[in-house]
């Protein structure tokens, strides 16, 4: 009996082997990307959790030069004149494009982008935060709820590269 089943688990074994495909490594596919303002490329990119450690280290006045990948929280819906990313952790980054020159699509809000230029922090006051969440869609409570400035992360973009 033991032979027969010492057989029999040699042949299930080796059917195994036979009938077990090579496996290939497999490419990632390849991110399409649409392109705004100045061009640029998708390497090199930190991540926005990254981004979010060099912001925190920051004062209000500092900057630095970065491409950052982040996915897309909220676009301003007057005409797509700013954004906000998702940093991590419940923070985010007010994105605006350098000397105003290009927007991007309303719609974008959950998409992946890399955004270039610089990176810094500035104490934004309460006329400007309602303005922006007048643009936004915010409602009249919620805008006049808005009484103090607020510390934030923000960038100007040269370029940006929104994931299709």
């Amino acid at each position: 009996m033991r032979t027969f089943v010492f057989l029999f688990v040699s042949v299930l074994l080796l059917n195994s082997c036979k009938n077990k495909k090579e496996e290939t490594p497999k490419e990632e596919p390849k991110i399409e990307y649409a392109s705004f303002g100045k061009e640029i490329i998708d390497d090199d990119a930190i991540a926005s959790t990254s981004m979010l450690s060099h912001f925190k280290e920051m004062n209000v006045g500092d900057s630095i030069n970065s491409k950052m990948i982040a996915k897309v929280n909220d676009v301003c819906q007057a005409k797509g004149c700013w954004m906000t990313l998702d940093l991590g952790n419940g923070e985010e980054a007010m994105v605006k494009f350098k000397d105003y020159g290009f927007f991007v699509p309303k719609d974008i809000a959950g998409k992946q982008v890399i955004v270039n230029g610089k990176a810094f922090v500035i104490e934004v006051p309460v006329d400007e935060l309602r303005h922006y969440a007048e643009d936004a869609g915010k409602s009249i409570e919620e805008i006049a709820a808005i009484t103090e400035p607020k510390k934030t992360f923000s960038f100007e973009a040269d370029g940006v590269l929104i994931a299709q």
